[in-house]
């Protein structure tokens, strides 16, 4: 026998089934709305206020006042009512001129908005527009770099190397190759000023060149591991000696796919014929301006990053001496990269993109 008063019965359409379960959803939204949304979903189903209130760590009351006020409003009840405080100093319409101009038109002899330019058009304060750009999202100073594939077998690539990620074959290896062209040694021309405490790090803008090396890489995509090499120059005969060193490498009853991009030298006919030779090796050529399908340019920006960019090089034989450690390090420490994007979401995700600037002109 049931003790204490009934609750209401809570019933939702189908609509409002889908927009809380967008809300219940979202990492964007206020955490308060992703509750109260999961509170109504959940109490529809016909969890108590104790279940609903132990997994949410709220109080029996809180998630009673929200059941209530959905029952009583229905969506808009999630949302804060207006508290007391300082009317608006703008008016809706001018903020919304003020998106418009952002976005549809550019300052007279400049190439992006300014908050400063932005206030002075719209006669609304600079931090007022601050603000506002803050919260719409809007981001007149940067800029996102894309370049769409014109590879007629951009589909079938994709879901290739897709496939090797996610699904290997069985008794083989599947390796990233690709080199890192011009690296060069860099000596800065005064001492680094090591980091301390409230400083950071000083080096110099200004360097000595003393060469330039080429690191040729294969990454294993299912141990993380890479064998490098060092060479000085970047044509067909180091890329060719580089497969040979690594060819020694493989035991020999493992089938061997590479993964590589467009660069000439990838498919020079001596290259070619070499490959041609050994049945075990299979190449797999991402599409055109889509290097970011190979995993080792991951690699490269990590070695980049944390062993080269930053550091002061005498000679060639230093810089190669210090990418040779870091290899080293790397490999006694080594992570596989988890690839989780299928190929139906980079396809989807292109799409969005094609969509997104089909209106647009040069």
């Amino acid at each position: 026998m049931s003790i204490g008063r009934p609750k209401t019965e809570l019933v939702l359409s189908e609509d409002e089934r889908v927009q809380l379960s967008s809300l219940a959803r979202s990492r964007t939204l206020p955490q308060a709305i992703v509750a109260r949304a999961r509170v109504v979903l959940w109490s529809a189903e016909g969890t108590s206020n104790t279940e609903i209130a132990s997994r949410l760590q709220l109080t029996n009351a809180t998630v009673g006042k929200w059941r209530r006020r959905f029952i009583e409003r229905r969506l808009p009840g999630l949302y804060d009512e207006l508290r007391p405080g300082r009317p608006r100093s703008i008016e809706d319409e001018q903020v919304a001129a003020l998106l418009k101009r952002t976005l549809s038109r550019k300052p007279k002899g400049g190439t992006h908005w300014t908050v400063r330019e932005a206030a002075q058009q719209s006669g609304i304060s600079k931090s007022t527009v601050h603000r506002l750009f803050q919260a719409f999202a809007v981001q007149p100073h940067r800029t996102r770099h894309f370049k769409l594939s014109t590879d007629p077998f951009f589909i079938e690539k994709v879901r290739d190397i897709a496939g090797l990620y996610l699904n290997p074959p069985d008794h083989a290896l599947v390796l990233c190759v690709d080199e890192k062209s011009q690296i060069q040694a860099l000596n800065r021309t005064q001492p680094v000023l090591p980091m301390g405490l409230g400083y950071v790090e000083g080096i110099t803008h200004d360097y000595v060149r003393h060469g330039t090396t080429t690191l040729f890489a294969a990454l294993d995509i299912a141990t993380g591991t890479v064998f490098t090499e060092c060479k000085p120059r970047h044509r067909h005969q180091e890329f060719l000696a580089f497969l040979r060193r690594l060819d020694d490498c493989i035991p020999p009853e493992l089938n061997v796919h590479l993964i590589v991009d467009n660069y000439a030298t990838h498919k020079h006919p001596n290259v070619r014929t070499w490959l041609a030779q050994r049945p075990r090796y299979q190449i797999h050529y991402t599409p055109t301006y889509s290097s970011w399908l190979n995993q080792v340019e991951r690699w490269f920006a990590l070695i980049t990053q944390r062993a080269i960019r930053r550091g002061s090089f005498r000679s060639v034989k230093e810089l190669i001496a210090k990418i040779d450690s870091f290899v080293q390090h790397y490999n006694r420490s080594q992570r596989p990269f988890v690839w989780t994007a299928t190929a139906d979401s980079i396809l989807g995700k292109i799409a969005r993109l094609c969509s997104r600037i089909s209106g647009t002109r040069h």
